[in-house]
């Protein structure tokens, strides 16, 4: 009798109420005792506990840094009438220079003027694509500090190298400025495309909230964009204090991305999602294989990250082909079906408010919606099959009122038909591009969202010139 009470007393104590504190955890260590017995640990998991993003901090040093990857070429495509000054012809002893107007902007045009804005695209793409693909492979190689900091430096001041020079009389030496310009803007570029992929890599570590927030930062750069270009026209700016406006802006923004990015490396929240399994600084093994090896035995296989994201990377490649297939070159050749009746909105208003600032508001409502919600999630196929259904635009904007035409007719003549066109387009070009940039990171392992990210910025370099090529077709078939 007395061994079975003794029995019973051990089995049913545990579960006694109002056993006190300090007999209970007597039990515990009696069991942790036992090698038979597994007791979890506690203390791993409340130091997993992940610091929150304090006053949203985060959330809006993405946005700012999502601005920042467009600014520069955003303003330098704006600043259209200042770059039609500095090519203007040049007339001896003649005062007609100072009265330059954006009529005769448009109506007389030097083959400086009409080619600059063919050279500045190339001189745009070609790098930018180039770059975005290197950054791909030297993200192991060269520091994430370095590449951030030392990008967004060189941008800022080639910036303010292009800022010094609006106020210089570069009357006399116009093919030496074109070289000077085309040859900024193409370092501007290739810093852009680092600055721009990395962040993109960055930001595939966090929630899509915060890729939402980088994203919706680059059509925000847009909005900024065209409400600068439109109130410049309201004022009555001449080309040169435009100019000097746009990059004085473009200065001081690169500036504060500058600053709150090297903020940003301090906070916790940061620090927490940019902590590498792997430690960065170690040495690895690059093989022509397309793999990098750790001493620690983990692979990194370029391939086999492709294999996981290239149905998402063809559908980066085909929102932005389609989509610069026909914007700006051929949107901006649309004319309202008023023009020349003498009213500023069809006359002056019309291109800079539907073709620049209704399709960057677009485009931020297409990347804020994807962020809320994901469809098609987890059927990358469907993604690709929506993207590809956006190349019933291309002959929708053929057949709107752009002009001059040559070979076709126009069918569409309506203001707010076009109108209604280019929100669709934007609002699918904003949704589909986010779309795979918040669903990429979710196909790799934890080590490759990084890789993964900036191989998806690639794919987007390359949609940017391909599309860009592609349209100076579409424009030569009007």
């Amino acid at each position: 009798m007395t061994i079975f009470t003794m029995s019973y007393s051990i089995n049913r104590r545990p579960l006694l109420e109002g056993v006190s504190d300090s007999e209970f955890e007597d039990d515990l260590e009696t069991e942790a005792d036992d090698p038979n017995i597994s007791v979890p640990d506690e203390k791993p998991f409340l130091k997993q506990y992940e610091p929150s993003d304090k006053y949203n901090l985060a959330y809006i040093v993405f946005y700012v840094l999502g601005i920042n990857t467009l600014i520069p070429w955003s303003f330098f495509i704006t600043a259209d009438d200042y770059w039609m000054y500095k090519f203007r012809e040049i007339h001896k002893n003649s005062t007609k220079n100072i009265n330059y107007s954006h009529v005769e902007n448009l109506e007389k045009k030097t083959d400086l003027q009409a080619s600059f804005t063919s050279y500045i695209s190339v001189a745009s793409a070609l790098p930018n694509t180039f770059f975005l693909i290197l950054n791909a492979f030297i993200s192991k190689k060269i520091s994430l500090r370095v590449r951030m900091v030392s990008s967004q430096c060189t941008i800022l001041l080639f910036f303010i190298l292009t800022t010094i020079f609006v106020k210089i009389n570069t009357d006399k030496w116009q093919g030496t400025f074109l070289i000077i310009t085309l040859t900024t803007v193409a370092c501007v570029n290739a810093a852009s495309a680092i600055f721009g992929g990395s962040l993109m890599g960055i930001v595939g570590r966090f929630s899509p909230k915060y890729i939402t927030a980088m994203s919706s930062g680059q059509a925000l750069g847009g909005i900024i964009t065209a409400i600068a270009e439109i109130c410049s026209l309201w004022i009555g700016a001449s080309p040169v204090l435009s100019g000097l406006v746009y990059f004085i802006i473009g200065d001081v923004m690169l500036f504060l991305s500058l600053i709150a990015y090297v903020i940003l490396e301090k906070v916790a929240f940061f620090k927490h999602h940019m902590v590498e399994k792997l430690p960065e600084n170690v040495e690895a093994d690059y093989s022509i294989t397309g793999e990098v090896t750790f001493p620690q035995g983990t692979t990194i296989s370029y391939t086999r990250i492709i294999k996981r994201i290239w149905h998402y990377g063809i559908n980066v490649f085909l929102v932005f082909f389609i989509s610069f297939s026909v914007y700006p070159a051929l949107t901006v050749l649309v004319e309202s079906q008023c023009k020349g009746k003498g009213y500023a909105w069809n006359d002056i208003y019309f291109v800079p408010v539907v073709t620049y600032l209704i399709f960057s508001c677009g485009d931020y409502t297409g990347r804020i919606l994807s962020g809320i919600f994901q469809w098609p999630k987890n059927k990358p196929w469907q993604v690709v099959l929506l993207s590809l259904m956006r190349v019933i635009f291309i002959p929708a904007f053929i057949f709107c009122n752009a002009q001059p035409r040559h070979h076709l007719s126009v069918y569409i003549h309506s203001d707010l038909y076009y109108i209604l066109i280019t929100i669709a387009f934007a609002i699918s070009n904003g949704y589909l591009c986010n779309l795979s940039f918040i669903l990429t990171p979710t196909v790799v392992d934890s080590q490759e969202k990084e890789i993964a990210s900036i191989m998806i910025g690639a794919f987007l370099g390359m949609g940017l010139i391909s599309g860009s090529a592609f349209s100076l077709f579409m424009v030569k078939a009007l």
